[in-house]
């Protein structure tokens, strides 16, 4: 097989590694369950609510603690929808367009799923705190058949991310908060899709591509407080991540024996969106207050997709920036017990004419209620429950395998997401020590 053809079927692999799929359940490929406090609201007042649970979205948010608090949450994510063809065509080498075949609808290709997340906070004096947070911003499985219309672009796919946030936040004066931290993080990432040898006789062949790496970011934020009012803005940079893995190709067949192969130390480099959060908690009332929270996601910047040696090519991704408004309440009905209630809107920064089955991500709405019960004066429970209603969206990006070579096979992609939803139930408990 010549280096062309081995550098253009592992560049097609790798693209395929990093077009992690959705929908999530805030903007494509990320996940904003890190809280199961900000969960029954909708995630409408993170940036400008105290403590560790708000910690992912404000490093500034323990500043001036008291006491140290701990906090502990997991998210059962239950995702349904269905990913449909609505008449994908395959042009195998020296043949007419034909329909893909295989299953025309794929049925709850997104795996159910339980996200965890913890942060913890510790005051070093009266104005100045410690924190950390442990959160996994990306993680999740699909699974299509092996035999599902979509399997050219997508079989299994298996991501992991664990982020680790080290913070320091210093109350300045009495109504400025701010802080700072890291973002280390973690990502581990398995895929699999079918390739198409050159007759439709012919079994499918296989490739499966793995890769993890280590990488860099870091958060800002601040706080302005009075009585009434606090408004938090902060700032979580991109990450540019660099990845390393193994990509093995089999079952070709024939003029395309020679692709099946077995390659270590493919690089690839990508960079995730940055969040700017702008948000504001007023209290209207001795027992409600109100929160509203924006945050601009600079998706954007994942506009392609480096690969290094042995593959030396560029993937376009074409992603656009996109935003996510959410508004909520908590009302405290009792000294003990905090009601909760929320609706967020996000945009999907997926575009037409570049979405695939990968990533079949659209806007959506996110219904979220829930509440807290302090159960002792230090021990608080924390629950939260959303439905996201994803809009129908096209799938229909256009690709082709073994592009560049005499066997170059386009794939006229024509598919739909159609009743989309999920269900998200969320637990936690917060302790101050």
């Amino acid at each position: 097989m010549s280096y062309l053809k081995t550098s253009l079927l592992a560049a097609s692999a790798t693209a395929s590694l990093f077009a992690f799929a959705g929908p999530a359940h805030a903007q494509a490929f990320y996940l904003q369950e890190q809280s199961a406090r900000g969960a029954g609201r909708a995630f409408s007042g993170e940036v400008a609510d105290t403590g560790a649970q708000s910690l992912w979205w404000n490093p500034a948010a323990i500043a001036g603690s008291t006491e140290a608090e701990a906090a502990l949450a997991a998210s059962a994510i239950l995702p349904r929808g269905e990913v449909v063809d609505t008449g994908t065509l395959i042009g195998r080498p020296g043949q007419p367009f034909a329909p893909v075949g295989g299953q025309q609808r794929s049925r709850n290709p997104i795996s159910n799923g339980v996200l965890p997340s913890g942060s913890i906070a510790i005051p070093l004096n009266d104005r100045i705190a410690f924190g950390l947070a442990i959160t996994s911003p990306y993680s999740f499985t699909t699974d299509y058949d092996a035999d599902s219309w979509a399997r050219y672009s997508a079989d299994r796919t298996k991501l992991l991310t664990i982020d680790v946030q080290p913070s320091v936040a210093v109350a300045v004066t009495d109504w400025l908060r701010v802080g700072a931290g890291l973002n280390v993080e973690y990502t581990n990432a398995t895929l699999s899709n079918a390739l198409p040898n050159v007759l439709a006789t012919l079994p499918d062949g296989h490739q499966q591509l793995k890769g993890h790496g280590w990488d860099l970011g870091w958060t800002a934020g601040v706080q302005f407080h009075n009585d009434v009012v606090t408004v938090g803005i902060a700032y979580k940079s991109g990450i540019t991540h660099h990845l390393k893995g193994d990509l093995t190709v089999d079952g070709l067949v024939g003029p395309l024996a020679g692709s099946n192969m077995a390659l270590s130390g493919i690089e690839a480099r990508f960079d995730t969106p940055a969040q700017i959060i702008v948000g504001a908690r007023v209290k209207v009332a001795p027992k409600l207050t109100l929160n509203g929270q924006a945050t601009r996601f600079t998706w954007a910047d994942f506009d392609a997709i480096r690969l290094g040696a042995p593959v030396n090519a560029v993937i376009p991704e074409l992603y656009r920036n996109s935003l996510s408004v959410a508004g909520g309440i908590d009302y405290d009905a009792t000294s003990r017990l905090t009601l909760r209630a929320g609706v967020q809107r996000g945009q999907t920064p997926t575009q037409n004419g570049q979405r695939d089955a990968r990533v079949p991500d659209s806007n959506r709405w996110n219904f979220g209620t829930g509440g807290s019960y302090k159960l002792t004066s230090r021990f608080t429970i924390d629950a939260g429950a959303n439905y996201v209603s994803f809009e129908d969206q096209s799938i229909d990006r256009v690709t082709a395998a073994f592009a560049g070579t005499a066997a170059q096979t386009p794939i006229l992609t024509s598919g739909e997401l159609r009743n989309a939803h999920a269900l998200v139930f969320s637990l936690g408990g917060r302790v101050t020590f």
